[in-house]
């Protein structure tokens, strides 16, 4: 008798205890409510955290005036923060580590001219886009860096960081990966001017502002080299699956683009273009 007692103890108990570890890996606590979301906790500290490299004119950067960060997409995340009642604090950093740095948890988003491509969107979540361009190079003036055609390109120094669009293109038609950490745009042009580089591939908004603000060096955008949209557009970059926090900035981000601060923030940015416009290309 006292052997079937203890039996029915021990599969009663047993019983209990997976019925709490299933409400767990649910997402649910012990009393049947839902785990906190990202969006929860960002709501709860009243403040975001936002990956930017600080060193990408005009999009993210800091002024040379006041040495305030600032820049196209550093304004868009200051007014989308104020508008959800929120608090920014930016953290600056290199493209390639922004991606891991969301999936960690280092960052709750990053804003840095991120491509919104098929491949990301397998393992991350984006807002809806805020900027359209296309792709150029950045070339010397005097020679095109010896570039006539893409076939040119191929055995040629291209400077970037490894993870982008603009790598891809480089690496598509067989240049020489030339990584850089986070540098800032001077460097990146001085060096192709020098010839330690020899192309740049990236945004045309972005490599134009930079040729404006670098009139002295021996660079240009070259005439004949345009590689089209090679994405969706620009968008926020955030962890997979977070559907509140891509809602609640979704929300915010087209509130932006209804009633114009988006398209005046790109005409100050990027010397009077509006980015938020799809460009029209020849074929």
């Amino acid at each position: 008798m006292r052997k079937n007692y203890i039996f029915i103890l021990s599969l009663i108990l047993t019983v209990l205890l997976s019925a709490c570890g299933n409400g767990n890996q649910n997402g649910t606590g012990n009393d049947g409510n839902k785990s906190p979301t990202l969006w929860d906790e960002i709501k709860s500290e009243g403040k975001i955290t936002v990956a930017t490299p600080g060193t990408l004119y005009p999009s993210s950067y800091h002024d040379s005036d006041t040495n305030e960060l600032t820049g196209f997409e550093v304004e868009i995340v200051r007014e989308m923060a104020k508008r959800l009642n929120l608090e920014v604090d930016f953290v600056e950093m290199a493209f390639d580590g922004m991606l891991t740095s969301i999936n960690s948890g280092q960052v709750d988003i990053a804003a840095s001219d991120v491509s919104i491509t098929a491949e990301r969107k397998e393992k991350f979540s984006f807002s809806i886009p805020y900027k359209y361009s296309f792709a150029t190079a950045i070339v010397r003036k005097d020679d095109l860096s010896g570039i006539e055609t893409v076939e040119d390109i191929k055995g040629k120094k291209a400077a970037g960081e490894a993870t982008t669009v603009y790598m891809e293109i480089a690496r598509k038609y067989g240049a020489e990966e030339v990584v850089y950490d986070n540098a800032t745009n001077e460097l990146y042009l001085r060096d192709v001017a020098a010839g330690r580089t020899d192309l740049i591939i990236n945004d045309y908004y972005l490599q134009k502002q930079a040729l404006e603000y670098f009139r002295d060096l021996n660079i240009t955008i070259h005439p004949n080299l345009k590689f089209g949209t090679p994405d969706e557009g620009v968008g926020i970059i955030m962890k997979k699956d977070e559907t509140e926090l891509q809602e609640n900035i979704n929300k915010v981000i087209q509130e932006m683009l209804n009633d114009g601060t988006i398209s005046e923030l790109s005409k100050k940015y990027f010397g009077g273009d509006d980015v938020t416009v799809k460009p029209e290309l020849e074929d």
